[in-house]
């Protein structure tokens, strides 16, 4: 029997198979797609709290090295600086889902997961002890745990039983490549139906984004979909033919009521489903598989009771909400009328404002998450910063003490010790240079000494003294 199995090989379900292999829990995952390659460029890379992420890793590099950055988002039609960020990844990350897939799964397999392919999962049932997976064809897997990162259509998600809320669609978007005939029209249109957008792609198809003339649900569009809503946007279908690759997706907002039912989660899509205005579905998965990763791990190996699960929805879920809410507030404004015009120029005179710009820009690169642990200094519950530190084995830097994803006791006035905890949480002594300051809040006072857990959130700040450390040890590594 696995410990642990994920349903679904894309970013978060790989992300999270990373996390449980450093656990050192037995994963394994299991993939409908019966190959690794996939078609299109569909998710277009990901924001500078993802990067970080990647770079507690130790695996940034990796992106980086296959990516194009830049220093700037936006929001609606207001540009937004993202150079000046307190982080050491100031930009955006532009690297196709293709290009994301095959570093994960470079990684987990450096890892030792298992990944099997061309299997379907088709439901499950659980007891107290386990789950045992229904596979197309009639055979099962038995599981201790069983996650589904399998995306907005989820399988796993829907055998559980978990709702989702939100707001109902309203409009339908056409997105993918496909070869034309026809110089293709230039720039963004914006009329009262939606956002149009065309783009030529390098292998010389037209990349496309079109609003439809009506709410469509269907799963898979169709060729002659796609060309009526280019007729309706465009006046012409341009000759459009051979499709490289077609979806369709809605301005739906929904997120689960729960993340979990017994012995079965949900991450990812599978949790929450939103337009792709944007750009930040990619970093919400990660961001999913991190916070549970770590968490699930110290469950299985017994170091932490089943409580510490409840831990991921109260984070996760709203954290999640907040962005939900940018994107619904994104998508709004894609439209042409009279109305959204209004509303478009109210967002853009507001976000003048050089606070109102970076504390957006905060929320918009994930860096301003600020988790619910408690009254006390700034960086509680916040992301750790990236500081340079030196130590008795020379200069490092707080990312590269996360590589291994173990809680991390930064001692930085000296007298701290882990005690019994030793095992679980790494001491590090240390000086630290650079300023304390946090995206969307500016300077802090620099503390005595820090509790980093796994995800590189603040569970704990020091004072000068011990304070409050034995209790945070005990919540987020376990009962000593």
């Amino acid at each position: 029997m696995r410990e642990v199995i994920v349903v679904g090989a894309g970013p978060t379900g790989l992300m999270l198979a990373g996390e449980l292999a450093l656990a050192g829990v037995d994963v394994e995952v299991l993939e409908r797609r019966s190959t690794a390659e996939l078609v299109g460029t569909r998710a277009r890379g990901f924001h500078a709290r993802t990067i970080e992420i990647l770079d507690q890793r130790g695996i940034a590099d990796r992106f980086l090295a296959e990516g194009q950055t830049v220093p700037r988002l936006a929001f609606g039609a207001t540009p937004l600086e993202i150079g000046e960020l307190p982080t050491r990844h100031p930009y955006t990350l532009g690297l196709g889902q293709a290009g994301i897939e095959e570093i994960l799964l470079g990684w987990v397999e450096e890892l030792g997961v298992s990944l099997r392919r061309g299997v379907e999962v088709t439901g499950f049932g659980q007891d107290d002890q386990g789950v045992d997976v229904h596979l197309a064809g009639g055979t099962t897997a038995r599981t201790a745990w069983l996650v589904g990162a399998d995306g907005g259509r989820s399988v796993v998600r829907k055998a559980a039983g978990i709702e989702m809320v939100g707001a109902e669609p309203t409009r339908s978007l056409l997105i993918g490549e496909v070869a034309v005939t026809q110089e293709l029209p230039e720039g963004i249109r914006l009329d009262e139906v939606g956002i149009h957008a065309l783009s030529a792609m390098p292998d010389g198809t037209a990349g496309f984004v079109v609003t439809e003339p009506a709410l469509s649900l269907a799963a898979e569009p169709t060729l002659e979909e796609l060309r009526a809503a280019l007729v309706a946007a465009f006046g012409t279908d341009l000759g459009a033919h051979e499709p490289r690759w077609m979806s369709r997706f809605t301005d739906a907002t929904r997120q689960v009521v729960d993340y979990r039912r017994g012995r079965v989660l949900v991450a990812g899509d599978a949790a929450h489903v939103h337009p792709p205005t944007g750009g930040q579905g990619v970093g919400l998965g990660v961001q999913d598989a991190v916070n549970l990763g770590w968490k699930l791990g110290q469950v299985v190996r017994g170091d932490s009771p089943e409580g510490l699960l409840d831990t991921y929805r109260a984070e996760r879920h709203p954290a999640t909400a907040r962005v939900l809410a940018n994107v619904t507030t994104q998508a709004m404004m894609q439209r042409g009328d009279a109305r959204t015009s209004a509303l478009r120029e109210t967002v853009a005179d507001l976000l003048a404002d050089p606070g109102t710009r970076a504390r957006m820009a905060a929320l918009l690169t994930g860096l301003d998450v600020a988790l619910d642990l408690g009254e006390g200094h700034p960086l509680l519950g916040r992301r750790m910063p990236d500081l340079d530190l030196v130590t008795a084995a020379g200069p490092t830097r707080v990312c590269a003490l996360l590589h291994d994803a173990r809680a991390v006791l930064l001692d930085l006035a000296g007298g701290l010790e882990p005690g019994r905890w030793g095992g679980r949480v790494r001491h590090v002594a240390a000086s630290a240079h650079g300023p304390w300051e946090l995206p969307g809040v500016g300077p802090v006072p620099a503390p005595a000494g820090v509790l980093i857990r796994p995800d590189g959130h603040v569970a704990w700040v020091g004072d000068g003294t011990d304070a409050g450390l034995r209790e945070a040890l005990t919540s987020w590594c376990g009962p000593a």
